[in-house]
């Protein structure tokens, strides 16, 4: 499935209520050539044989349909493997390219968006930072974002990361093509300068994925406001880590996605 219906907490003018949303599905792919795990990708659901088709052009992997044998997904419930078999030819074309992939732990056919969450649990840490700030606040600093964004609105095309501190008060901006790329420049920053145990909020002009919650969670971010809803993934990660995520909602209030306790009134 595409998308899987969620139960959020929606604000407007100081009133809470529970309100059901569709976020988008957001699950690893694990590819395999010659049956060895070559990547794991992110992805929503559906179209993998073709999804992974265009990822060996686009790796070099294959020049054309008729480098690939065969191409088929996993049986079983957890269809979240594919696997590429390329004729010899190509094999001793791209052989160097192949050894040079090792990385990947992933290997079985099971793999899904909870061994993954349980993966990074066990990873980082979940925050215990009780800050919390109004919603009308977060809400003003969703809609005033692009103020910050010289270089989206020179070239339309950049997205941003605003960390800010405890009071709401803007501590570093950074701009970048990628919105992971954005987010980790502005936290390099803070980093670098020995500030990062300031900020306490993070605003992203883009949707939240997974990953923005992983990076999040390694600065000790606890609340991530963004434009976009987040992935399904993402979420779930955030709750196990007690990270707040959170938008706006149209045409005002907010959308509390987990731990919404941060938002006082």
């Amino acid at each position: 499935m595409s998308t899987t219906s969620y139960t959020i907490t929606r604000w407007k003018a100081h009133h809470r209520s529970d309100a059901t949303l569709d976020l988008i599905n957001e699950e690893p792919l694990s590819i395999r050539i010659q049956g060895k795990p070559y990547a794991v990708v992110l992805r929503t659901p559906g179209d993998d044989l073709a999804h992974t088709a265009g990822f060996c052009l686009a790796e070099g992997l294959v020049d054309q349909p008729g480098d690939i044998v065969q191409l088929a997904a996993c049986d079983g419930p957890d269809t979240n493997v594919v696997t590429v078999t390329l004729t010899p030819e190509r094999q001793r074309c791209v052989a160097a390219h192949l050894d040079r992939r090792g990385y990947i732990s992933q290997t079985g056919c099971g793999l899904c968006g909870k061994t993954l969450i349980d993966e990074l649990f066990q990873a980082l840490t979940p925050l215990d930072d009780p800050i919390a700030i109004r919603p009308a606040d977060a809400r003003w600093h969703l809609d005033h974002l692009d103020q910050l964004q010289p270089l989206r609105r020179a070239s339309r095309a950049a997205h941003a990361a605003a960390l800010l501190d405890a009071d709401l008060r803007p501590l570093a901006v950074a701009e970048d093509v990628g919105r992971h790329n954005a987010l980790d420049k502005v936290v390099g920053r803070l980093f670098l300068d020995g500030r990062l145990d300031q900020a306490k909020v993070v605003v992203l002009s883009s949707r939240i994925s997974y990953e923005l919650v992983q990076k999040s969670a390694r600065a000790r971010i606890p609340i991530v406001l963004a434009l976009s809803r987040p992935t399904r993934l993402a979420v779930e990660l955030a709750a196990r880590l007690n990270i707040t995520l959170a938008g706006p909602a149209k045409p005002e209030g907010m959308l509390f996605y987990c731990h919404p306790e941060r938002f006082a009134d």
